[in-house]
């Protein structure tokens, strides 16, 4: 039995399976999602989402939906599901009688005494999608008929109907050759078994998108249907249909087919789960290696990349992986800072924390490989790069203190992860001296001294080695509060921002650590009382005024919200580093528990993976539905349990050791 599976009762409830979605990807950066009533609901869903670079390098929908009717002489099952004003049509999620999610998204129609299998999956290196029907049961000969819908537009905008279209097509090996826009890549429609394509050009109107309308967005769409291809199957029948900006063999579908599940990681437990959403994050691009921060709708994105990069490679064992994606975000270092969006001329220089949380990943590469002096020789000049640019002076006002802080920005820009803006302000405002800055420089400093000792550069480590004492000094002196027993979330000359947030656990979780032992168990004590949720680590106490404890609405209520209480997936990361140091391997049990807890969130929203984020209040999710730091971050949890469990399971036989010793005196 598989250990994704959702039932008829399940699926036939449209206000239960329009609310689980699926996320499949390949390496080139398509991807496929929908729901698993296969009624879609945002602008972001499609079987065949792919970039187009010859546009404006972005994704784009082409193929929205493949609606499937089966016939028997005059009766016919139709099995799409779209909403329209007031409406759905067809109703197919009528026969849905399972779904299953282990290799591939697997539906079974039940239409009485005929029964139909349907999977479908996205070709790993070619941006193919596949699908596959088999009659499993079922007297006589059938008509499968297959339309697909086309929107052929990027996939933050909306398709309203294009006079200016020019499709058309042309016959290939079983199917056609497709061209709806000259500027678009042309779309093959191909089957393994022979049938025949029955043109009948026509656009269907006021398609709509839930969540697009919750959101606050437009949501009406006009989806184009060039035909219908039909073949005749019979019980036992096998036919893969593909759908692909590239003609492919069709009499290899079944073949390929089969050979591209064999390589899909098999969803069997929660851990199984995470493999395969961390593989889908990992993206090749002319020559380059890159990691897509969220799906549906992100990009690649510095600070994501850098936090979530230790957790979807090293955890893996992939540190060949880490290596090409670093490599590769390196050709974007500019004094002494990495894009938070974009490249090359559209990169976006405003992140101050991505710099430092590189540095953070090349130590833990250098804890994984336990070379140190490798990792100097590789990649000293850029550590040095960006920890003289800090010091010096680079972009956004970003510069040392002479207390040895790091101090950058201004009112009018968001450069942490709170990143949130709004009318032109960030919503939660953190110029100055933000916590986790100076948390991740006193590591960045200590780590670079460390891998630069061992690595004999005495020139580095001469002029770098009084800095530690002086940063730890004013850190302590800059964002302690003894009476209030926690850190300063951000501070800017005089004034100091104490509400509480999750950001002081980097000063803690981080491998050097700024504060006392006393100052740390403070801290974890009170955000473990605070902050934190069985989903993830609120982003301000509910006890605040402005605290906000649901996301949702349009954009500006979720902007609102967003770093105001709504509890982030990927903090709970952190914040288990934080709790193992502080209490040591008792801890274990409770983070063991934590990780536990988190299982039933696979199929809160996007099945198989985790969400970016959840409300504060409960445990209702949000954002988009599969995020690479919420993954990465749950396995180095999985990996802090496994290594703290096997120095807690010698820590007891020690002890049970010395019992017997005493015992035999």
């Amino acid at each position: 039995m598989s250990y994704i599976k959702l039932t008829k009762p399940l699926l036939n409830d449209l206000s239960y399976s329009k609310e689980k979605e699926i996320i499949l990807t390949n390496r080139l950066g398509a991807y496929c999602s929908t729901t698993v009533s296969l009624c879609n609901t945002r602008k972001y869903h499609g079987l065949l989402i792919a970039p187009q670079p010859q546009i404006d390098k972005q994704h784009h929908v082409l193929l929205a939906n493949l609606d499937e009717t089966l016939m028997k002489g005059d009766t016919g099952y139709a099995l799409g599901v779209h909403q329209y004003p007031g409406v759905h049509f067809p109703e197919g999620q009528q026969y849905m009688e399972s779904f299953s999610l282990e290799q591939t998204p697997k539906w079974i129609y039940n239409m009485g005494e005929v029964l139909m299998e349907k999977e479908i999956l996205l070709a790993r290196e070619t941006n193919t999608l596949m699908v596959r029907y088999h009659l499993l049961e079922g007297k006589g000969k059938f008509k499968l008929q297959l339309r697909p819908f086309l929107a052929c537009r990027n996939y933050h905008t909306i398709r309203t109907t294009d006079t200016n279209s020019q499709a058309t097509f042309e016959e290939i090996i079983n199917g056609i050759k497709f061209s709806m826009f000259p500027n678009y890549d042309p779309l093959y429609f191909q089957n393994s078994k022979k049938g025949v394509f029955v043109p009948t050009p026509d656009w269907y109107h006021n398609i709509e998108y839930q969540k697009e309308q919750e959101r606050g967005y437009e949501y009406a769409e006009s989806l184009f249907v060039p035909g219908y291809f039909e073949y005749t199957i019979q019980k036992g029948d096998e036919l893969v249909f593909a759908a692909g900006t590239a003609e492919t063999k069709a009499r290899a579908l079944k073949s390929n087919f089969k050979a591209e599940k064999e390589r899909i990681t098999p969803r069997k437990d929660f851990e199984s789960c995470l493999l395969n959403a961390a593989e889908q994050f990992i993206i090749y691009e002319n020559g380059n290696t890159f990691i897509v921060a969220g799906w549906p709708w992100f990009g690649q994105w510095g600070r994501d990349t850098f936090i979530a990069l230790p957790g979807l490679t090293l955890s893996l064992n992939k540190p060949d992986i880490f290596r090409l994606v670093l490599d590769s975000m390196l050709k974007e270092l500019k004094d002494g800072f990495f894009p938070n969006t974009g490249r090359g001329k559209n990169a976006a220089y405003n992140s101050v924390d991505a710099p430092l949380w590189f540095i953070w990943a090349l130590q833990q590469y250098a804890l994984y490989t336990k070379d140190s002096k490798k990792v100097w020789e590789l990649y000293g000049d850029s550590i040095k790069s960006i920890l003289h640019n800090f010091k010096n002076g680079t972009h956004y006002n970003t510069h040392m203190l002479k207390s040895g802080l790091i101090s950058s920005g201004d009112k009018n820009h968001a450069l942490t992860w709170m990143d949130a803006m709004q009318d032109g302000a960030p919503v939660t405002p953190r110029f100055g001296m933000p916590v986790e800055v100076n948390a991740l420089w006193y590591n960045a400093v200590n780590f670079a001294l460390q891998a630069a000792g061992q690595s004999g550069d005495e020139g580095f480590v001469n002029q770098w080695n009084t800095y530690p004492e002086l940063i730890k000094n004013s850190f302590i002196i800059t964002y302690w509060s003894e009476m209030k027993g926690y850190l300063a979330d951000c501070v800017e000359g005089e004034y100091a921002d104490w509400s509480f947030k999750p950001n002081q656990l980097f000063a803690i979780s981080l491998p050097f650590s700024p504060v006392t032992n006393d100052m740390a168990e403070s801290i974890v004590d009170k955000v473990k009382d605070e902050l934190l949720t069985v989903r993830g680590i609120r982003t301000l106490a509910p006890s605040d005024p402005a605290y906000k404890g649901t996301y949702y609405g349009n954009q500006y209520t979720r902007d609102m919200s967003y770093h105001q209480g709504t509890a982030w997936v990927w903090l709970l990361g952190p914040f288990a580093e934080a709790y193992i140091k502080v209490k040591g391997t008792e801890a274990i049990d409770f983070v063991k528990k934590l990780y536990k807890e988190l299982e039933p969130a696979i199929v809160e929203l996007g099945l198989g993976t985790l969400c970016e984020v959840y409300n504060g209040n409960d445990t209702v999710p949000g954002g988009a539905i599969s995020q690479a730091w919420s993954v990465a971050e749950i396995l180095r949890i999985k990996q802090l349990i496994d290594q703290y469990s096997v120095k807690k399971e010698r820590t007891s036989k020690n002890k049970s050791s010395k019992t017997k010793e005493l015992y035999n005196l």
